[in-house]
């Protein structure tokens, strides 16, 4: 029986999808999804895969017009999402061949779909942390590894705090002698850390309006805060100093956004802001903390390893619909470096 592809209409057996497998993230659920939707002007093309009656993934690509091709992305860029891509039911489930023979199955007719009935000419896909990226590879995509850094969680949170880095565990004590303190935080706090995140766009050269972000942020908050989402402020004599915004689903905590730059010589606000939000996931029983990167950046790894992290691969895949597409793709990429 082979995979019959649709656009998704029912919310609930989508979520429902996203929840059996341990691909499906919070970037994954539905509303999540709508909201990057209304927020990026893109367009959601949310496909299902089914294999009779059942229902075997879901696969949440955003789609735009750019001059005479037509893209889709999984997830978008400038959605403050690092990876996205297929999700396929009930994957714990299934012996190691089923996990192969679904995902390739269903990789192929999303092919199809994309470029037949949607007529892309350009896919770029990033999965979910351990997906494995062999069917891809199968179905011509241009496969490039990343590094996301778990920490395994005790329920004991200081036999995670043994395993950092001496140096960090100084600071971090440091820290609090100094008086810095950490509080959960609300509305304001994140748009705190919104702007010190446009402060830092500005210093890579890019000019934001200096909204930028703002509604986006406030929606996702009013959708998941605080069940999904949870925001830890640093705060020196009342003052805020530093804090992250951490994101929880399921078996599964991590540092989504946040960690501003400091001014302050000899303290270390946010390795404390971390510590507590690795903390309370400890506390709260979840069995990963996510350090969410992509392992490009040398100094990044750097400052991460140091919370002792075990580093997980997820994948970049491109794909065009003709070598033509890829040549004037890699043209224009060109053409904007040296502008």
């Amino acid at each position: 029986m082979g995979v019959e592809i649709e656009l998704a209409k029912d919310p609930e057996l989508w979520d429902g999808i996203v929840k059996s497998s341990p691909h499906g993230t919070i970037f994954h659920l539905w509303d999540w999804l709508k909201i990057v939707e209304g927020y990026t002007g893109m367009k959601l093309y949310p496909l299902m895969g089914y294999k009779g009656s059942t229902p075997i993934g879901v696969y949440p690509f955003f789609g735009k017009k750019v001059k005479f091709a037509k893209t889709l992305f999984s997830p978008p860029p400038k959605a403050l999402l690092l990876y996205l891509g297929p999700v396929i039911a009930n994957y714990e489930t299934l012996k190691q061949s089923k996990k192969v023979s679904h995902f390739y199955s269903f990789q192929k007719q999303v092919d199809e779909y994309v470029f037949s009935e949607l007529n892309a000419n350009y896919v770029r896909v990033r999965s979910a942390p351990r997906l494995e990226c062999r069917p891809l590879i199968w179905c011509g995509y241009d496969v490039k590894p990343l590094y996301t850094y778990m920490i395994r969680l005790e329920k004991n949170p200081e036999m995670v705090w043994k395993k950092f880095n001496r140096k960090t565990r100084v600071n971090i004590e440091k820290t609090k002698r100094e008086g810095v303190t950490i509080e959960m935080g609300d509305y304001d706090d994140l748009d705190y850390l919104r702007n010190a995140l446009y402060g830092r766009f500005e210093e890579q050269g890019y000019r934001p309006t200096e909204d930028y972000y703002r509604e986006y942020l406030n929606d996702l908050m009013e959708r998941f805060y605080p069940d999904n989402m949870k925001i830890f402020v640093a705060k020196l004599n009342g003052e805020r100093v530093g804090g992250l915004v951490t994101l929880h689903y399921r078996r599964w905590a991590g540092l989504w956004i946040g960690i501003p730059k400091t001014k302050l010589a000899g303290v270390y606000p946010n390795d404390l802001a971390q510590w507590e939000a690795i903390k309370w996931a400890c506390q709260e029983g979840y069995e990963y903390y996510e350090l969410m990167d992509s392992g490009e950046n040398p100094r990044l790894v750097d400052y991460k390893s140091n919370f002792n992290p075990e580093p997980v691969p997820w994948y970049s895949a491109v794909k065009y619909s003709s070598p033509i597409f890829g040549i004037a793709e890699k043209i224009s990429r060109v053409i904007r470096m040296k502008g």
